[in-house]
């Protein structure tokens, strides 16, 4: 059976339901070849309502069966036998849907579709019913002082009276699911059902002929030769206003506008007159008295110089010109000194002659022109070109013997920063990934190594020193990780993170850019597994 006649008599019931026509509903329901639990619960509802008690527990003994952790089918069915006399398998319901139950005080079915919250004393209650009918009023009187210690809502009396009544020998009469209250389908599934026009009806977008609004079919007319241009009043056609006289803001949203300037109306007006218009890159709102319409008409001895309706003009504010960065002072500590990854750089990048340290490195517009004849001068000359990246760019020009650790001192002047907080690293040949620079290797290696066509690319990053704590290994972050949390580690790809334990299986301690905190080890990569700092 197809899930949309499933779904299409599984609604029908549900109406026949709500208008208390018990046996429309079995009718209906009687149609469904491939019952599902809810909908043999509604059946074992309508044979309720009618006083079938056999027909009722047959239906629900199916509806169990397709859903053997249905709760609140096995605390209607325990209600079920009561009435019929079947007091052990009652009291078995009742354990087995307290059991389903999982240790929840409530368990609201709204979200499958039924308006009914199981609350655990309503089983308890069942439960002492049972007992009550037995005549074990001892047993009965202490699972009704134990229903009466849950704090739940909407138990309201029933607890305290139903023990007046086991005091006075009077038995209980069982619990259910109120009459009426049935699985129902969802809302925006049965709205699904109704067919709807995607395509709608033909209309003309674009035609040949000039005016053109018919919307049927006839042959082809004939044209004269030529270009046509609709004839459409360019002041009606137009969403471009000219201010009539100048206009300053008055409240939040409202935008400051010189009269006679040309704005673009974005929306319609509202109730105070007032309307959305862009102007200058900003939107806004202004009064729609002060705009009035521009006609927009193509003179034919000038060059067609018209605007795109609909399409607002581009903003008349200058580009921001590029920072100068100075040298930034020593990260204080305990701050954040962790600093953003930049892209990789690529070979039309600027490079520059190595500047003083106290002086900021400056870009001018034809460095990118100049870079392949730097590049090759520096190679020829028997040094390169160190790209580093930063807050900044910085360059600076080394002998291609040069240390690992004289270069990362001459970073450390030229940013301004103590070397021991810096943390060089580099990719290798072919690689993404960022390697950081052994610092027991910083002696024997050169940057001739690293180097490639004359020019060498390296990031730095400042990282506090660890105070009492051992850093194991060293491990490369795979992917960005945002914190969840404040105990959480945050860190970008590619970063180099200091391993100082190992939570459980899955999340491990670390140290990165002078903040400490769990990830999940699946994050990060092992560089290593030596140790490289204590």
């Amino acid at each position: 059976m197809l899930y949309t006649e499933l779904l299409q008599l599984w609604d029908e019931s549900v109406q026949a339901v709500d208008a208390r026509d018990w046996e429309g509903a079995l009718s209906i329901l009687g149609k469904i070849n491939t019952p599902t639990s809810r909908t043999l619960f509604n059946t074992a509802s309508a044979h309720l309502a009618l006083g079938q008690l056999d027909q009722a527990l047959k239906a629900l003994d199916l509806a169990i069966a397709k859903d053997e952790r249905l709760a609140v089918g096995f605390f209607q069915r325990a209600a079920v036998m009561m009435q019929i006399d079947r007091l052990e398998e009652a009291l078995s319901d009742c354990i087995w849907a307290q059991q389903y139950m999982r240790g929840n005080t409530v368990i609201d079915y709204r979200q499958l579709g039924l308006r009914f919250k199981l609350y655990s004393w309503q089983v308890l209650y069942n439960a002492a019913a049972v007992y009550s009918r037995m005549g074990d009023w001892e047993q009965a009187q202490d699972v009704l002082m134990s229903a009466s210690q849950q704090r739940t809502g909407g138990r309201g009396g029933n607890i305290e009276a139903a023990l007046d009544s086991v005091t006075k020998r009077v038995v209980l009469d069982p619990l259910l699911v109120p009459e009426g209250e049935v699985f129902r389908p969802r809302k925006q599934d049965v709205e699904q059902l109704k067919q709807r026009d995607f395509l709608g009806k033909a209309k003309v977008i674009s035609s040949m002929i000039p005016n053109d609004d018919f919307g049927g079919f006839e042959p082809l007319r004939l044209q004269q030769p030529g270009f046509y241009e609709p004839k459409v009043a360019g002041v009606e056609d137009s969403r471009y206003m000219r201010m009539r006289i100048p206009y300053m803001a008055r409240g939040p949203g409202q935008l400051t506008v010189p009269g006679g300037a040309m704005v673009f109306l974005f929306g319609e007006e509202d109730r105070d007159g007032m309307a959305t218009v862009i102007y200058d890159g900003k939107r806004g709102i202004l009064p729609l008295s002060l705009l009035d319409p521009i006609d927009l008409k193509t003179s034919k001895s000038k060059k067609d110089t018209r605007i795109p309706s609909g399409i607002p003009l581009p903003p008349g504010l200058k580009p921001p010109t590029r920072p100068k960065a100075g040298p930034s002072p020593a990260a204080p500590p305990g701050g954040d000194s962790r600093t953003r990854d930049t892209p990789p750089p690529s070979y039309t990048s600027a490079t520059h002659t190595p500047l003083p340290a106290s002086e900021a490195p400056k870009y001018t517009a034809n460095a990118a022109s100049n870079q392949p004849t730097s590049s090759a001068q520096a190679e020829e000359g028997g040094s390169v070109v160190v790209k580093v990246h930063y807050m900044y760019t910085v360059a600076l020009s080394v002998p291609l013997d040069t240390p690992f650790k004289e270069v990362k001192e001459q970073i450390a002047q030229k940013l301004g920063q103590p070397a021991s907080q810096l943390r060089i690293r580099h990719k290798q040949h072919g690689s993404q990934v960022l390697t950081p620079v052994n610092a027991e290797g910083e002696q024997a290696r050169t940057i001739q190594e690293v180097a490639e066509a004359g020019r060498a690319t390296l990031w730095c990053q400042v990282e506090d020193p660890l105070a009492n704590r051992n850093i194991l290994y060293q491990m490369v972050a795979l992917y960005d990780y945002n914190a969840q949390g404040p105990e959480d580690l945050e860190f970008s790809e590619g970063d180099t993170i200091d391993i100082l334990g190992q939570v459980n299986e899955e999340w491990l301690e670390g140290h990165c850019a002078g903040n400490i905190g769990i990830f999940p080890s699946c994050f990060a990569y092992r560089e290593n597994n030596n140790i490289t700092q204590s």
